[in-house]
């Protein structure tokens, strides 16, 4: 699923003064609600869109093939239009992420931040209010805008702050990045427990699912009033002075000289990159752009937005009732929240290819299965037996729970490991931007997949489980326990295969702050 993910800091290897100060708290809450923010617009269209009053204004041959009683099951969500209410969110954050990527190295991330909030409350302004699918279908372009602009940039204000914690930390990194990712799984549930009850309110219930998208939104725009630009930023864009008087009350105490000059040091680095694009393609960049983009590709096609944006449509296609499929994606919604946890707590002791492998063959069992059961039991226009309605919900439950604690969070934890310094916003951006198509790529064309494919569809979902899992055992470095600025030598350098990328540099040569 599309996500943020706190970027760990260099750092050095040694630890600086700090107190836990009410700015650090602030800069938390705030990223606290964008997750929520992010989460809460994945979950929501899936209930909408399972919703008659909602298909009934919008997509009425959706509404006539749903309710027909000899339309063929895997089809009757099958609309190009339909998708479109999902997907476009995500081709609008591709582009807005590379133009909040300029805008806020020029101005900062205060602003930008500011921007990503009046884009997601323009979008579901525009959502609750929609007469016609042409306006439906612009809002969700500004949210999506809101999300492009926002992905990175509410991460970078709470990174910056709350760095005290996770500066350099290869003990507990891993899990303390997670963190967010619980957060947006949090947002997630929320909008499955709201799409259940506002389903039961006749013709506006879908307005006030998505409408309530605006309330995060204004609480991001207000909150960014009170946080400060995070020390790097201000460094950055040569305001040193500010910088260090941030630093201070980020702090809390004023021995932060050191660490001052660590900034400057790293901040000097990144910015000798004038082109750090053209810099991720020189064959030393290639390694971890090539793990960094091809991870994001596997974690869409997992399967899980098919769970996360179709949950409510997937189960009505079984025969359940309006109720009864918002209620299971409410429980798989659940699932999904308590299992980032197991990531959080196991991450920096398992690692993070054994918790990779491990997920995808959760995953991959629990797909063979479902495909194996819907294969059987569901054809063109029957119906599922409770019994077998059951045992599917308990498998996708199954297989949330190892997405969940796998390749959910630790594709985006991965990616944020892996680049060197000089090009890790490049990098970072660019695996965002992957995702993001990828993203939109599975929302767009699912339902139509599942019409000509059925039941078969879980088998191919399946075979790119089995292909990821080869490729992390073969191709993907460990990185538990290394020093993000020690990358390059400790991981890279040492793989079986990367390493032949690096024979004309000695380590010497890859320069550090």
């Amino acid at each position: 699923m599309p996500a943020a993910i706190v970027i760990a800091d260099s750092g050095g290897s040694q630890d600086f003064p700090a107190k836990l100060t009410l700015q650090v708290l602030i800069c938390t809450t705030i990223a606290a609600f964008g997750g929520l923010m992010f989460g809460y617009d994945i979950g929501i269209s899936g209930g909408v869109t399972s919703m008659d009053d909602f298909l009934l204004k919008f997509f009425p041959n959706v509404y006539t093939r749903k309710h027909h009683v000899r339309e063929n099951n895997y089809c009757k969500f099958d609309d190009v239009y339909l998708q479109l209410f999902t997907s476009s969110l995500y081709l609008a954050a591709i582009l807005a992420s590379g133009a909040a990527s300029i805008f806020c190295r020029k101005y900062g991330r205060k602003p930008t931040m500011q921007a990503a909030s009046v884009f997601f409350f323009i979008g579901a302004i525009l959502n609750v209010a929609a007469l016609n699918l042409p306006m439906l279908i612009v809002g969700r372009l500004f949210l999506g805008a809101g999300v492009g602009a926002g992905n990175q940039r509410i991460l970078m204000v709470e990174t910056g702050s709350t760095t005290i914690y996770i500066r350099n930390c290869t003990s507990n990194r891993g899990g303390l990045n997670i963190c967010f990712q619980l957060l947006i799984t949090v947002g997630i549930l929320v909008a499955n427990i709201v799409n259940y009850f506002t389903s039961n309110i006749k013709k506006y219930g879908w307005r006030y699912s998505l409408g309530g998208a605006a309330v995060p939104a204004i609480i991001l725009l207000v909150g960014s009033f009170v946080i400060v630009e995070t020390p790097a930023s201000l460094i950055e864009r040569g305001k040193k002075d500010e910088g260090l008087k941030t630093l201070k009350k980020i702090r809390g105490v004023d021995n932060v000289d050191k660490e001052f000059e660590e900034i400057i040091r790293a901040t000097e680095v990144a910015n000798r990159i004038k082109h750090p694009y053209k810099e991720l393609l020189k064959r030393p960049n290639r390694p971890p752009l090539i793990c960094g983009t091809i991870l994001h590709i596997y974690q869409q096609f997992t399967g899980i937005n098919v769970i996360m944006f179709y949950a409510p449509v997937l189960f009505q296609t079984m025969g359940f009732g309006a109720s009864a499929s918002l209620s299971s994606a409410v429980i798989t919604g659940s699932v999904n929240s308590v299992s980032t946890l197991i990531a959080i707590f196991s991450v920096d002791k398992a690692g993070r290819k054994k918790l990779l492998i491990y997920g995808a063959l959760v995953m991959v069992t629990a797909q063979c299965v479902i495909g194996g059961i819907l294969h059987v039991h569901l054809k063109s226009t029957n119906k599922v037996s409770e019994t077998v309605a059951i045992v599917v919900v308990i498998l996708i439950c199954v297989f949330v729970n190892g997405f969940a604690w796998s390749w959910g969070p630790l594709g985006w934890l991965v990616s944020s490991e892996i680049f060197p310094l000089e090009t890790r916003n490049s990098g970072y951006f660019f695996s965002v931007a992957t995702n993001m198509l990828c993203t939109f790529i599975i929302a767009q064309a699912f339902l139509t997949m599942l019409c000509h494919m059925r039941a078969y569809i879980f088998f191919f979902i399946a075979a790119w489980l089995v292909i990821m899992n080869v490729s992390v055992m073969a191709m993907l470095p460990e990185t538990k326990g290394i020093p993000i600025d020690e990358m390059v030598e400790k991981a890279w350098m040492q793989h079986w295969f990367w390493k032949r990328f690096y024979k004309s540099a000695g380590a010497g040569d890859i320069e550090k702050p």
